[in-house]
């Protein structure tokens, strides 16, 4: 980690728990965490990526699909056996894959809510008990600027990413009184590989940049590093709030 950046005494050996870890936004995360000395987990269902970002940092990888509850559930219990109570949970999982309002079908939207918005709760239901137990936790949950854009071209992915503002903020009141904090990270158009590969038309990136107020683009480490102050005792009476990292673009 670059020593122009903050480091976090208080993420030192805490248990962290990462979803969709294996690429981009998320093992950026990953990094991050393990560089602060935190003992990090994080669960995935791309096998050969999720073991290459282990390798990388020394995070444990538990291979998981998250759309599955059962496994959901036994990975975070995986989670505890190896490393111990979880007190940072890093809601990071989602697809942005493009669709069509005219072409969706009910069991698709099912898996898209799946796929972004249901694993976010069940996550959060498995760890807060041990979170209860310590009197202490940071939940930081994943939006998107797409729904704020009112950007077209996948309902179903803006309508699960619009709702996981109401959960977070209903569960800052739920697990407040027992010192759990729950915030949204919403990040911009962050250049991951997927997105290079996928949609970085030179046009539009253009496009991006004149809308945003400071003139570059973005990358993982610029979420990761808002991930970690919000994990940390620094942002101890931060929680019900949305931070967008998106250069100033809505």
């Amino acid at each position: 980690m670059s020593e122009t950046f903050a480091r976090y005494p208080s993420l030192q050996d805490r248990v962290v728990l990462v979803t969709g870890g294996a690429s981009g936004i998320g093992a950026s995360i990953v990094e991050h965490f393990a560089a602060q000395g935190a003992r990090v987990a994080f669960l995935d269902f791309a096998e050969p990526e999720g073991r290459a970002v282990a390798d990388r940092t020394g995070a444990a990888f538990i291979p998981c699909d998250l759309r599955d509850v059962p496994a959901l559930r036994a990975a975070v219990a995986e989670v505890r056996a190896k490393l111990g109570p979880v007190s940072v949970l890093v809601n990071n999982a989602a697809r942005d894959d493009r669709h069509g309002w005219e072409t969706v079908e009910p069991e698709y939207w099912d898996e898209r809510m799946h796929t972004n918005l249901r694993h976010q709760f069940f996550c959060a239901q498995a760890v807060a008990p041990m979170m209860q137990e310590q009197r202490q936790g940071s939940i930081v949950f994943f939006g998107s600027v797409s729904w704020m854009k009112a950007q077209g071209g996948m309902p179903a992915y803006t309508t699960a990413k619009a709702a996981v503002h109401g959960l977070a903020r209903g569960l800052a009141r739920d697990l407040g009184p027992h010192g759990v904090r729950c915030n949204v990270v919403v990040p911009g158009w962050i250049f991951t590989e997927r997105q290079e590969q996928l949609w970085a038309t030179p046009q539009a990136v253009q496009a991006n940049l004149d809308r945003q107020c400071l003139k570059a683009k973005l990358y993982p480490p610029d979420i990761a590093r808002m991930v970690l102050w919000l994990a940390s005792d620094d942002s101890r009476m931060v929680t019900a709030q949305t931070f967008v990292v998106d250069g100033g673009g809505l």
